[in-house]
């Protein structure tokens, strides 16, 4: 079983940005210029590599090599983008892994491209890359291509060679077990639950409890043996279920209008793990986005852009605005998934002014909300 924070330092260590490896500070798949970027580099890797794994890290400076981290990117749909683009798309997998250094709400992205034996092309454009366009490695480089592209096995023995030294170890499982519980989340509750007496998850959470049910708030859950963060949040809530065999996740999402908040299950992650040490994660979108008035709703969705327009003039804001304020991103999602089509348009626009913005809190929610669209985006 590999430790998938050993990997990223064997990677980092090995040498620069490789024709089986490259770096990114962060990923940027909102726009399509990030989606493209994203895409290329995944099409290049595949094709370069069709013998053995190849990888993306996220959240290294380039130049000094440095780990500084990036936010904690849930979405497990991201190889349905990879489909919808590629032609033999290869299988992809996007996995957050904590490092001791960074603050709790930021890992270090790792992106594992498998290897396959067809040749990947777009087989439509996006920004400025044509369709039919092939992508091939050139050292760090990344290029487009009009030759055919041959198989390729020059990376297998390096790269079994990195990943047999990435082998997980007792000492590495009851450290990360130890540091997880006494250091990192002393503050608060923690748990951890063995299965098949092999894999190993911790998590921690604060329970309270809303009407008749237990949630968990500032949730974190890791699958210590693979060094993976399976989940973060500073603001959901979560409620956690588990047997002998799994252990599953049920995400839930605070929505309402004029205080009266209920909570909307978003999605379901379960971990199935098998005798033979192995394990697989299935991942169901639960999402029913409420219904409301459309008057009411046209009324609420007004007073929302006036409070932009306030915010972009600069004038302050009193204490009943401010709380609106917090609320907006949450609302303007309601208004969208009610009908009102520019609603998104006009929340992704504010990024900017959110961002800035003095209460922090308001940027968190925007993230939040941002993450939920994606969600439903991609797996429809």
């Amino acid at each position: 079983m590999i430790n998938k924070r050993l990997l990223i330092k064997n990677l980092l260590a090995h040498n620069d940005e490789s024709s089986f490896y490259d770096k990114k500070r962060q990923l940027n798949l909102h726009t399509k210029e990030g989606k493209a970027k994203f895409l290329k580099h995944i099409c290049a890797l595949s094709n370069s590599n069709p013998s053995n794994n190849s990888y993306i890290v996220v959240g290294v400076e380039d130049q000094e090599n440095e780990i500084v981290g990036a936010d904690f990117y849930d979405d497990s749909r991201i190889q349905n983008l990879v489909n919808a683009f590629l032609e033999n798309p290869p299988k992809i997998q996007y996995e957050n892994v904590p490092f001791p250094n960074l603050p709790k709400d930021k890992v270090v992205g790792l992106v594992t491209i498998k290897p396959k034996s067809k040749v990947s092309f777009f087989k439509k454009g996006i920004y400025t890359i044509l369709a039919k366009t092939t992508f091939v490695r050139r050292g760090s480089n990344t290029m487009p291509t009009e030759e055919k592209v041959p198989y390729s096995k020059q990376n297998i023995e390096t790269v079994i060679s990195i990943e047999n030294n990435s082998r997980n170890s007792i000492a590495h499982t009851l450290d990360s077990v130890i540091d997880f519980v006494n250091n990192r989340h002393k503050d608060m509750p923690s748990k951890y639950k063995v299965f098949k007496e092999l894999f190993v998850i911790c998590w921690s959470g604060n329970p309270k409890k809303i009407r008749d049910n237990v949630f968990l708030s500032r949730v974190d859950i890791e699958l210590v043996n693979e060094q993976i963060k399976l989940f973060y949040s500073a603001q959901d809530e979560v409620s956690i279920a588990y047997d002998e065999d799994s252990f599953t996740i049920t995400e839930y999402v605070p929505l309402g209008l004029n205080d009266k908040t209920s909570y909307y299950p978003l999605e379901q992650q379960k971990l199935s793990f098998y005798d033979n040490g192995y394990y697989k994660i299935e991942t169901e979108l639960l999402f029913e986005p409420p219904q409301y008035n459309r008057k009411v709703l046209h009324h609420i969705y007004n007073a929302n852009l006036s409070l932009l327009a306030k915010l972009q003039k600069g004038i302050e804001l009193n204490d009943r605005e401010e709380q609106d304020l917090e609320n907006l991103p949450s609302t303007l999602m309601i208004c969208s998934m009610n009908g009102f089509e520019e609603a998104k348009q006009k929340l992704e626009e504010a990024k900017l002014l959110l961002k800035e913005y003095k209460n922090q809190s308001v940027y968190i929610s925007f993230k939040e909300v941002m993450r939920i669209f994606r969600k439903i985006k991609y797996n429809k």
